[in-house]
């Protein structure tokens, strides 16, 4: 059954409340969406969208001076809602038949690009290129202090949710889960993600963005930020960066939920006061940049959907959930969103946690080499945000998503109870034998 037919929702609000995301000079409300390439019978492989070939091997490589073809069109009016009225200069208008049509039809792309690759690129013109470099060239400041430096912005007691992880703390996932290391036995060789020797080698920042609840049973999830010494800019560029990725993600959520056949604010409600984290990735390309050193072993997200800007060096890859292993070129000017665990929760196991690792490849060799020859710095570093489903709320399958075929390996819990069983695992609370 469709699911959009399960319930007619009021969709206008997700454009109305985010108008300015998708506001392009003609004044119209459109959305840049490229999603990543799946294998189809109709496909063999490899399909076009706007004169772009896109191949299972890489993300399609779209205009992202969004001035040119849009895959999904003029959606909506920049202030009108789907299905209500407003008022202009004294003339009533409203969202027409087409446009409501086209809306929901984009909605509906969202949910099954997540749900069938566990990936999905997106443009927002609020969050830009010169935004995300900006927030790059100070983090690759903080990184390249000592690292006795660093350590003083360490939190281990509050589970390094905020402040500095150090490199060879956290534990990739597949070195720890049995049922995760049989699934990579059973891939196909040409898909199988390289084999970590042990902890991470990559340092990592914890940044909270947006407002925490005033009462909560778990305050270590929802410390108070950690602000290193002399980078006055750090505060401002860090909350301004997380909090347009976060208005990014609040859209994507949105119009996730509405393709899923849920209500509107079915993912949103339960994000608010979430613990999001800005989280940063530092990987020192000069003393670990050899092809093959896995710099984040393979893993899922656990959190609700993670974002990521544009990285300086490649190096990302990630499998959609055919199976198939893809390496990620992320457009100049666009995001990288990946469904996480509370995603795979809410919706009873059919949209599964996309899974990735981070590796020095022959593209990450050449980017350092150019790196190198402009003289730049040689941290890399990821543009990430996690966002969550606050700590106190109860992940569960949600509407009709209680029914789906596997929703009985999804019982209620509550979200920071969860989150703390899977720090623990990864060795973010409490020590992991390896």
């Amino acid at each position: 059954m469709n699911q959009l037919k399960r319930k007619r929702n009021n969709v206008g609000g997700i454009i109305k409340r985010q108008a300015n995301m998708f506001a392009d000079s003609t004044g119209m409300t459109s959305v840049i969406l490229d999603l990543i390439t799946t294998e189809t019978e109709t496909s063999k492989n490899m399909t076009k969208c706007d004169g772009i070939e896109m191949t299972q091997t890489s993300v399609p490589e779209i205009d992202a001076s969004g001035e040119s073809n849009r895959k999904c069109g003029t959606v909506a009016d920049n202030n009108a809602a789907v299905g209500e009225d407003r008022s202009e200069g004294g003339k009533v208008t409203r969202m027409s038949k087409h446009a409501e049509e086209a809306l929901r039809a984009l909605c509906a792309t969202v949910s099954a690009s997540l749900r069938d690759t566990g990936a999905l690129l997106v443009k927002d013109p609020r969050c830009t290129a010169a935004d995300n470099d900006r927030f790059l060239d100070v983090v690759e400041r903080y990184f390249a202090r000592s690292d006795d430096s660093k350590r003083l912005q360490e939190r281990p007691h509050l589970h390094y949710q905020v402040g500095v992880t150090p490199e060879g703390v956290e534990v990739p996932r597949s070195l720890v889960d049995k049922e995760m290391q049989d699934r990579i036995k059973s891939m196909p060789e040409e898909f199988q993600p390289a084999t970590p020797k042990g902890p991470d080698p990559k340092w990592r920042y914890m940044w909270r963005v947006g407002p925490r609840p005033s009462n909560t049973r778990f305050k270590e999830l929802n410390a108070e930020p950690v602000i290193p010494d002399g980078l006055p800019e750090w505060k401002e560029t860090m909350d301004s960066w997380g909090s347009k990725m976060i208005s990014a993600i609040e859209v994507v959520a949105e119009m996730a939920a509405i393709g899923f056949g849920l209500s509107k604010d079915a993912f949103t409600s339960l994000m608010k006061e979430g613990p999001h984290l800005l989280a940063p990735t530092g990987s020192n390309l000069m003393r670990h940049g050899f092809e093959g050193t896995v710099f984040a072993g393979f893993h899922y997200d656990l959190n609700f959907l993670t974002i990521h800007g544009r990285s300086r060096f490649p190096g990302l890859n990630i499998w959609l959930s055919n199976g198939k292993k893809m390496e990620v070129k992320v457009p100049v000017g666009c995001l990288l969103i990946q469904s996480g665990k509370q995603l795979e929760w809410l919706t009873g196991g059919e949209c599964l946690a996309g899974m990735h690792e981070v590796v020095v490849t022959k593209r990450t060799l050449e980017a350092i080499e150019l790196a190198k020859e402009q003289n730049r710095s040689l941290w890399r570093i990821s543009s990430t945000l996690f966002s969550h489903i606050a700590s106190d709320a109860t992940l569960k399958p949600l509407g009709h998503f209680a029914e789906a075929p596997n929703a009985h390996s999804y019982p209620p819990i509550c979200a920071g109870e969860y989150v703390e069983q899977e720090l623990s695992a990864i060795n973010l609370k409490g020590k992991v034998a390896l």
